[in-house]
């Protein structure tokens, strides 16, 4: 159960789909009505008294939001031409807010939220491969896994990375190699609840350097990809690779 000003939703699933009508029923641009404008009210002071609770001390940038009055909340066009929410404040600053992260209050680090969104600027390229791997091998909709040879539906298989090259470790070269700080990192949820950076640049540059590194494979979801025989960094002919 959770409780959001005062409505009492009996799951989280039903305040996520209370707040994305809110979002889904307006246009670009677009200004609440006073009733929804009411509830992200409700919802942004449900977010802030997690805030409270857990800081002793607040931070400048945080008490700047609490003190000011918001005026308005509209419809945002993001990355992706995605819709977000915008709150506009009396000295015409505005911020961004993630319906999706306040409700579900995710306990995440900083390193683990930098690589949800590191998988999220990868989803459409490894969605890619396996569309291929399936249109080049389907036999009747089946495809042999490349590890137990097993025929398998689609819901059966998934993206792999091969080791020594695993998606952590690729992950980790990469802050290593561009130097980032990841508490210094913004994020956002897409229309499809997916994390991304904010940064659009910062994806690209992810994505080209994931297709650098990643070695693939079509795996059942349920094999352990830790054998020895794939210990190599080398790719082999039956690696997928990016294009």
């Amino acid at each position: 159960m959770i409780q959001i000003g005062d409505k009492i939703y009996k799951y989280k699933k039903d305040a996520l789909n209370h707040y994305k009508d809110i979002l889904n029923s307006y246009k670009f641009g677009d200004s609440l009505n006073e009733k929804d404008f009411n509830d992200l009210i409700e919802l942004i002071e449900y977010d802030n008294s997690f805030f409270i609770n857990e800081n002793e001390v607040l931070e400048d940038d945080f008490k700047d939001k609490v003190e000011k009055e918001i005026v308005d909340i509209i419809i945002e066009k993001v990355q992706f031409s995605t819709k977000c929410f915008k709150v506009i404040y009396s000295d015409y600053s505005w911020w961004q807010i993630s319906y999706i992260y306040m409700i579900n209050r995710p306990k995440d680090n900083p390193d683990s939220l930098f690589n949800i969104a590191c998988r999220g600027a990868i989803q459409n390229d490894m969605r890619e491969i396996k569309k291929k791997y399936f249109f080049h091998n389907s036999i009747k909709g089946y495809v042999k896994c490349q590890e137990t040879n097993l025929l398998s539906k689609w819901e059966e298989l998934a993206v792999d990375h091969r080791q020594p090259n695993t998606f952590s470790v690729i992950v980790d070269r990469f802050k290593e190699l561009y130097n980032i700080d990841v508490t210094k990192i913004e994020y956002f949820f897409n229309n499809e609840n997916i994390m991304i950076f904010t940064d659009n640049e910062l994806s690209l540059k992810f994505r080209n350097y994931h297709k650098e590194k990643a070695n693939l494979r079509i795996v059942r979801k349920e094999c352990n990809l830790s054998r020895t025989g794939m210990a190599r960094i080398k790719r082999t002919n039956n690696d997928l690779t990016i294009k």
